[in-house]
This record gives structure tokens, sequence and C-alpha cells, in this order.
């Protein structure tokens, strides 16, 4: 006899076994499933449990059962009619940039007419699959999304490739996967501000350089890339030893403890570099933890211009990053694609120049030293 926490375990595989199917086009639109005593031999679970399951996917709208004929994969929502719905999908709604995105965004489709469905994934691979599943049961004209951890091999196409099939158009911004550079989107071009910061410094005549970038997301990447190719430019040596890379897991905790132990160990350490203006402000608190003074001892740059960026006392030198005119372009591009669905097979990528914006956490150092 299966005990309650395993009837649960089991049904939930089984819902995430028999969406995957639909999602995959293994199983498709008006297609028989398996008998409950079929589907009970497979997966080896009680028919009490194959019921759970199908009585969940029968709500969510994934299947429907007609009786004395057994049980069906729904007609999914192809929407022929306009629902007057778009759906916004970001890493994060409340912090950091995103309010200002959205808040671009809005005012563009608000006076288009249309609603906004926002959600967000955490930054979660598993999570940005669990939202695009339900916008897809959903009546939505189209989607502006920001990939989750966008550097990492996307795992889940056959949901891009449902929004597809259904002709919902979508348009990532901030970045996209590799797998899919050829779709709309809406991008800063992080590899020329990542140079451009790192630029400025070495005209400030610093020396040693240190980075600290993100590894999971392209803007991580690129902004690192820009970053080497201006120290080769200078004349200086890439030091991997010079670089910390760190996930969103851990975001809070190792860039901080990484440039405490580094600069503890190399004295000589004269600017850092960091991914966004966030980072920056956990790195100047580990450089003051160790009686480290910026500028005055060390140089410390930002990149995205938030509001932390401008606070008082040290305010960030960083990359302007034009958050509602991000989001007002990003709806205009999807506004032009709900207009003409053709379009989301051609290659439309607009790519934002940076902008150094110049304040008081770099000083010059005296080159003849």
């Amino acid at each position: 006899m299966e005990n309650q926490d395993e009837r649960v375990l089991k049904y939930s595989k089984l819902v995430e076994d028999l969406k995957n199917k639909i999602f995959s086009g293994e199983l498709k639109a008006k297609d028989r499933l398996p008998s409950e005593n079929e589907l009970s031999a497979a997966y080896e679970v009680s028919r009490q449990t194959v019921r759970k399951a199908l009585s969940v996917l029968g709500q969510e709208g994934y299947i429907y059962a007609e009786h004395g004929r057994g049980t069906f994969c729904s007609e999914r929502v192809r929407h022929t009619k306009k629902s007057g719905n778009i759906a916004v999908v970001t890493t994060y709604l409340s912090d950091y940039i995103f309010p200002r995105v959205i808040q671009g965004i809005d005012q563009v489709m608000t006076n288009a007419g249309y609603s906004i469905l926002l959600k967000n994934t955490r930054n979660s691979r598993k999570m940005e699959a669990r939202c695009l599943e339900e916008l897809l049961q959903k009546d939505i004209d189209g989607l502006i999304i920001e990939p989750s951890k966008s550097q990492i091999f996307c795992a889940h196409m056959h949901l891009y490739e449902k929004l597809d099939e259904f002709e919902i158009p979508y348009v990532f911004i901030q970045g996209s996967f590799k797998q899919m550079g050829d779709k709309p989107q809406i991008l800063m071009d992080d590899y020329a501000g990542g140079y451009q910061i790192t630029e400025y410094l070495t005209s400030l005549g610093h020396k040693k350089i240190a980075g600290v970038f993100k590894a999971d997301d392209m803007q991580g990447l690129n902004r690192h890339n820009g970053y080497a190719a201006a120290l080769q430019k200078s004349g200086l040596t890439y030091d991997p030893s010079l670089v910390v890379w760190f996930y969103t897991e851990d975001r809070t905790i190792h860039p901080y403890e990484s440039i405490l132990q580094m600069v503890s160990e190399m004295s000589d350490i004269d600017a850092v570099v960091c991914y966004n203006d966030q980072i920056a402000l956990e790195v100047i608190r580990a450089l003051s933890h160790i009686g480290k003074k910026v500028p005055k001892d060390i140089s410390v740059t930002g990149y995205d211009n938030s509001v932390i960026a401008q606070a008082e006392g040290v305010s960030l030198t960083t990359i302007a990053h034009p958050q509602e005119k991000l989001g007002e372009m990003a709806a205009q591009m999807l506004l032009s694609l709900m207009k003409n669905k053709e379009k989301q097979d051609l290659e439309e990528k607009i790519v934002i120049p940076p902008e150094l914006i110049i304040r008081n956490s770099c000083k010059k150092r005296d080159t003849s030293e």
C-alpha cells in the first residue's frame, strides 16, 4: 500500500511527465491518453494515484474526458482572437532596475489598450519553465521576457516552440539564450560597456584592475570580455586570478568574501570593475572592512546607473542603463510583431550603446610610481 507521501510524489511525477509529453508534441490535441489501468501499469502506481494526476491535469486544462470514450489531450488555445493581454516575465519585479523597465513597458502597452500580466522567475530556470507553462494556458497576445541564467543552455526550448506554434510573439530583453540568438530582442551592448569602463580606469593610470562578474548570464560574460579586451588594448596583462566569478545563488556572499581575501593577499590592486551597482556596493563594503578607502586607495566601478549608484558619500562611476527606454523599446517591438506575426521568424535585434557616467568612486593614480 502507498502511503500519502508516496502518492503525492508519484502523482506529481506522473503529472509532470504527461505535461512534458504534451509540450514536446508527443501527445497532440485530441490524442487519446492511455487508460487508467495502462497508466497504472506503465508507471507502477495505483489507480487512485493515476486518477489524482488526471484530475489535476483536467483542472489545469491539459486534458478532458468523454464518457464512454476515454481521456483526451485538450485542444490548446490558438489565440485566433485578440485578448488585449500581454505578459511580462522578468527575473525580479520589485528591486534594482526592474520597476522602471516595467514602467516603460506599461506606459506603451496601456496607451495601446493592453493589460499586463506580470510574472517573475527569481532568476530560476525551473521557475521560468513554470511561468511559460502557465502562460501557455492563458489567453495572451504577446510576451516580453528577460531570460533566467541566459548564459546556460536552455533546457526548455520546447516551451518557446509552443509559443511559436500558438503564434504568440515574444521579445527578449537584457539577454537571450544561445540557441535563440535570432529571436527579437533588446539588449545593452555589454561588451562595449565593460570595455569602456575598464578603459576609463586605465586612462586614470590604474595598473592592477580586478573584476567581479556574474557567470550565469550573457551580461556577465560580455562585460567580462570587454574588461579583458580593454586591459589587453592598454598593454596590461589579463590575470584570471584577479577575476571573481559568482552565480545568482551566491551573489550576496561570494563577491564580498572573494574581494576581501583577494585585496588582503594582493595589496597592489588599485581598482575593481564590478558586474553591476549592487555588486559594487558589496565590494566597497568589503574594502571598508579591511580599512581600504574608495577611491583614495582603490577605485570601484558599477554598471546600470541604478538609484543606489547615486548614494551620498561614494557615488559610483558606472554605465547608464536606459531602464524605461529599454522597456518602451521592447513594448514597441512587441506591438509591431503582434501586428505582423510573420516577422517573428526574422532576426530583429536592437543593441543599445553604453554611456559612461563619471562620479566620485574613481581617482587618478600617480603613473610615476
